[in-house]
């Protein structure tokens, strides 16, 4: 099976070795165990006790109890047997695309989005047709572009909300719009929602998996939880067959996930709040200081992100993203990941997510090298 090389990914793992500045990564200020026990006031000693006395079996093959309750506390309508768990969103998505896309099948994604949602469909044989998201529009879909994109073989619509690397947001009343569409042809929704909860103002968005009976929800413990490390994710939908074809072909590449890091994203759920608020705190203080730059500097533009924690900023100079992102790495120590990663040009994600004077010297260090190419 051939596919296409993860740009993203692959520019990552090139580039981060040059990062001082780091505003190329999108998780919020990572937490430590450590740190997770102090945000859940647990005692520690006991935790860790009960833990190190888990005999190293698979577990729970099918997640364990208290984890998938934590997960469906974050749905309305998901109860613990509608959740899939995998290694990560990234094993989420895939889980749904080797369950339900067969060759010549019709998939719609949104684009630009995390490559994930249309390359993996595209390498099954998958018809794939992007819905494009334009600054004009917000980077909210095209409703008329969807409606031509679909026909009667369309089996899956790719969404991603909040969209990395936009910023964008489809509130309640967008996705019952698209919702819409999809009914009339049957067609799953998948929805990667790895970025959800952390709005910029405290609007309450719901999932796609509440919205349709086969809408899918992905996400996972990376983003909004900032516990990347632990390496899990889920899918929920009330979809029976796609909840049965995915606990079948889940049995083929994973069997079950790690009993210790379950353990440990059981707890950080219970206290799932406390993780969000403290992340919103963040990505808002570090937000204003972004926007406040880009009314300042002058080759830059950009559509102000809702939510999420990245934003796709535009520049006004006659250089490609990969050379831009390239000298500002290896000349100013700025990591940040270039357009042509999204399948864009002139422009580059940025991740507002870490510590604010990082955030401010790296904005410095990018203006400093697009003025000297405009001067």
């Amino acid at each position: 099976m051939k596919i296409q090389t993860f740009k993203v990914e692959e520019w990552m793992n090139e580039y981060e070795k040059y990062c001082k500045y780091d505003l190329g990564n999108t998780t919020v200020n990572t937490l430590s165990i450590d740190k997770l026990f102090e945000i859940c006031k647990t005692g520690k000693q006991k935790f860790l006790s009960g833990l190190c006395e888990n005999i190293q079996s698979y577990g729970f093959v099918q997640g364990n109890p208290e984890f998938k309750k934590g997960i469906s506390r974050l749905y309305k309508t998901i109860t613990p047997e509608e959740i899939v768990t995998t290694i990560g969103t990234a094993g989420a998505n895939h889980l749904v695309f080797y369950s339900l896309i067969e060759p010549s099948d019709r998939v719609i994604s949104v684009l630009p989005t995390y490559q994930q949602l249309y390359s993996i469909p595209a390498s099954f044989g998958a018809d794939v047709q992007y819905l494009h998201l334009k600054p004009e529009n917000n980077f909210l879909p095209d409703l008329d572009e969807l409606k031509s994109l679909m026909t009667d073989n369309t089996k899956l619509i790719c969404l991603n909300n909040p969209n990395n690397p936009t910023g964008s947001l489809m509130d309640e009343i967008f996705l019952n719009k698209i919702v819409e569409i999809a009914e009339k042809f049957d067609s799953y929704i998948l929805c990667d929602e790895v970025y959800r909860g952390l709005n910029q103002e405290d609007v309450y968005i719901p999932s796609i998996a509440d919205l349709y009976e086969k809408g899918i929800s992905t996400s996972g413990m990376s983003k909004t939880f900032s516990l990347a490390g632990l390496r899990l994710g889920w899918a929920a939908s009330k979809d029976k067959h796609f909840l049965k074809e995915a606990v079948s072909h889940r049995e083929y590449n994973m069997i079950s996930c790690s009993i210790n890091d379950e353990t440990f994203a059981a707890l950080a759920l219970e206290n799932a709040q406390k993780i969000i608020e403290r992340n919103k705190k963040t990505i808002r203080e570090n937000l204003k200081i972004l926007d406040e730059w880009v009314k300042t500097e002058k080759y830059v533009h950009y559509k102000k992100p809702l939510a999420g924690t990245t934003a796709l900023i535009f520049y006004d100079t006659d250089i490609s993203s990969k050379e831009l992102c390239d000298r500002l790495a290896k000349e100013n120590g700025v990591f940040l990941t270039p357009g042509f990663c999204f399948e864009m040009e002139k422009c580059f994600r940025i991740g507002f997510c870490k510590d604010k004077e990082q955030l401010e010297k790296g904005l410095n260090e990018i203006s400093r090298l697009l003025h000297s190419l405009n001067f």
